[in-house]
């Protein structure tokens, strides 16, 4: 096994890791996750340790550590997380998972026959990963104009460039599960739209 240096002392640089979850780096959690039993993730809990960190709320432990990941906004510290497993998990129609200065990662999850709505971003460029499902993605310079129309699903990205009319719509028998990313962030630290009525009623579509 190769033994490298690491700024925690520990000797081991690559470890195996339980359960075959990949650990969740925290800066509250400095020295977890690097050959110890217990490691620092969102997979199970660690408020028995005495520098748990204020607001930080984990799901307990099955005792390996097998447990669902926390969905919520871990921005802006430094984070790490498997964003597929991540994505499928989410059951609401968008919640922030990280908000920094410059870009915010959201994960929606689209019903069958439901869309994103359709909108424009003046100021900021947006990239979309579907994990699941099928849909349509159309896009254009006017919102009575959106000539361009394509075809997606598992795999595929999305680019929108600023100002662009959007909307992506749902045409399969299950839900679209998919990551967004926007730069600069466009929702406020911290949101939680359960369904895409909570959205328009907070004057946001996607």
């Amino acid at each position: 096994m190769l033994n490298m240096y690491n700024p925690y002392g520990l000797n081991n640089a690559y470890l195996p890791f339980h359960c075959g979850k990949k650990p969740v780096y925290s800066p509250a959690y400095p020295y977890m996750g690097y050959g110890m039993d217990q490691f620092c993730s969102p997979y199970q809990s660690l408020s028995h340790y005495p520098f748990s960190a204020p607001g930080q709320q984990y799901m307990p432990a099955g005792g390996c550590g097998c447990d669902r990941p926390v969905i919520q906004d871990y921005g802006p510290a430094p984070f790490v997380m498997d964003i597929e497993e991540t994505a499928m998990l989410n059951n609401t129609f968008r919640t922030a998972l990280w908000t920094g200065k410059h870009l915010q990662v959201t994960l929606m999850s689209i019903r069958p026959g439901e869309d994103i709505g359709l909108e424009i971003h003046p100021e900021l460029d947006q990239f979309i990963r579907i994990e699941n499902g099928h849909g349509i993605v159309m896009m254009g310079d006017t919102k009575d104009r959106l000539d361009f129309r394509r075809h997606v699903n598992d795999d595929y990205i999305i680019i929108i460039p600023a100002g662009k009319w959007h909307n992506l719509i749902n045409t399969g028998h299950e839900p679209i599960k998919l990551y967004s990313i926007y730069a600069p962030p466009e929702h406020p630290h911290g949101t939680v739209h359960q369904t895409k009525a909570d959205a328009e009623a907070a004057g946001h579509h996607h």
